[in-house]
């Protein structure tokens, strides 16, 4: 009889809340359209009382979530009100960032090391290395074709103005299939740790734990109870550093958008549309089906992904989800000695976000400069894409590395680039989200075919 009396008083409650959002995202939506045609004082009054909104939702609904968003929208009101003082909270997001650059390397090896020398997972590398590249390699193509696509229709670089005086920055050459193979080898493992190669701990973790697997159970035993309570321990500090994350993704916004601004954008705001479009395309014909086809619970794999996603959404950084991102995939079911294995391999392989941005970028500079390409030298683009982009692990916007050395290879013009820089802040908001969605759907599509879970 309680329990049906809860249920009775708290769908009401639950309904009053979702109310409470929709309306907030309606004010909230019509206070960034005053903002952009310069009606400033009804803007900010339409958005403060969505902000409100919001907060009350939230208190009757209270999760990390919920607060990471609010702490979005008061980062992205701060920006267009006081742009000065947007400037001065980035530090939060760089202490979040340098926080959960401290903690990945630890929660890294510790993660593997138990999963594979603790579950006698040795065997099992191999195919799952195999399986997770076979997987990387399809999803990140169909992400080059989308892109692709998606630009060819909208055609957001024709007729689109190059500065008189942009000067491209110095394109670097893609690296050889030699040099990406070395690069994946840690030369020092503390250097690998300092520069934040995360493939290059992971693989360090993985020869590890496969020597630990190999020694008599006497001498691993000691080992792995430290190993496991060095895991549970990292997990833990990672959810303590996670009530940091709202606060950090709102400074990250509120310094990005005092920075750049909202009328900056409109120029640019078909490009913008048309990457947002792709990845929504991308997400219905290319990562649904793949769920589905797997047998990947939907629901509960877009709640596990949730916090995570918003995290790498926020912050641009696909690393500030990690941590997060590991804990959640493991608590949807997912084997540790995978999910330690397939999310940190992703973030060089399987960069499903970036392989959207691309093609569309490098497309985008073809038609801003009035050249159409053919077949041939469209295929060739991709190809080369495909290619240089697992390259660039651990490179600070690497995808701007990938793209001028794509433009110098194919003889495209790189001052269009610049204008791209433009808006590319926004664009990474999209491309990180993406990124970390698809890591986790590696996972969870990988463990289906171990018949993990």
């Amino acid at each position: 009889m309680t329990s049906a009396t809860t249920v009775t008083e708290t769908r009401p409650a639950i309904r009053l809340t979702h109310i409470m959002w929709a309306l907030a995202a309606v004010l909230w939506v019509g206070g960034i359209g005053c903002a952009i045609w310069g009606a400033t004082t009804p803007g900010i009054a339409l958005r403060l009382v969505a902000l409100f909104l919001c907060a009350a939702g939230s208190l009757r609904r209270s999760s990390l979530l919920s607060w990471t968003f609010i702490c979005m929208l008061v980062g992205i009101e701060l920006g267009l009100d006081a742009p000065k003082a947007a400037a001065q909270t980035h530090f939060l997001a760089d202490l979040f960032l340098r926080l959960i650059r401290m903690i990945v390397a630890p929660l890294l090896f510790a993660t593997i090391t138990t999963g594979i020398a603790g579950h006698a997972q040795l065997r099992s590398i191999g195919r799952l290395a195999i399986k997770a590249l076979i997987y990387f390699e399809v999803v990140t193509t169909l992400g080059l074709i989308i892109g692709a696509v998606a630009i060819s229709i909208s055609g957001a670089g024709w007729g689109v103005g190059l500065p008189a005086a942009a000067i491209a920055p110095v394109a670097q050459a893609p690296e050889t299939w030699q040099q990406i193979l070395l690069n994946v080898f840690p030369e020092n493992i503390a250097q690998a740790i300092a520069q934040n190669q995360i493939l290059q701990v992971a693989v360090f973790s993985v020869l590890f734990a496969s020597a630990l697997a190999m020694l008599p159970e006497p001498k691993r035993a000691p080992l792995l109870p430290i190993l496991q309570a060095l895991a549970d321990t990292m997990f833990q500090l990672t959810k303590i550093i996670m009530f940091l994350a709202p606060a950090a993704a709102g400074a990250a916004l509120a310094y990005t958008v005092g920075s750049v601004g909202l009328r900056a954008m409109l120029p640019l705001a078909k490009l913008g549309i048309t990457y947002y479009a792709a990845l929504v395309a991308f997400t219905l014909f290319v990562q649904v089906p793949s769920l589905l086809l797997f047998r990947v619970p939907l629901r509960r794999f877009i709640t596990a992904v949730a916090e995570p996603a918003a995290i790498g959404f926020a912050t641009t950084t696909s690393e500030a989800a990690l941590p997060l991102a590991m804990e959640r995939m493991e608590e949807f079911g997912v084997p540790r000695w995978i999910v330690s294995f397939v999310i940190p391999a992703g973030y060089s392989f399987n960069m499903t976000g970036s392989s959207v941005y691309l093609s569309m970028a490098a497309i985008f500079c073809a038609q801003a400069a009035g050249m159409h390409l053919a077949m041939g030298e469209l295929i060739a683009m991709l190809a080369i894409l495909m290619l240089a982009s697992k390259g660039v692990a651990g490179v600070p916007r690497a995808v701007l590395v990938v793209l001028l050395a794509t433009a110098s290879a194919v003889h495209l013009p790189t001052s269009p680039i610049l204008l791209i820089l433009g808006i590319d802040a926004l664009m990474d908001m999209g491309r990180t989200l993406m990124n970390v969605v698809g890591n986790c759907i590696a996972s969870a599509i990988i463990a289906r075919t171990e018949e993990a879970i």
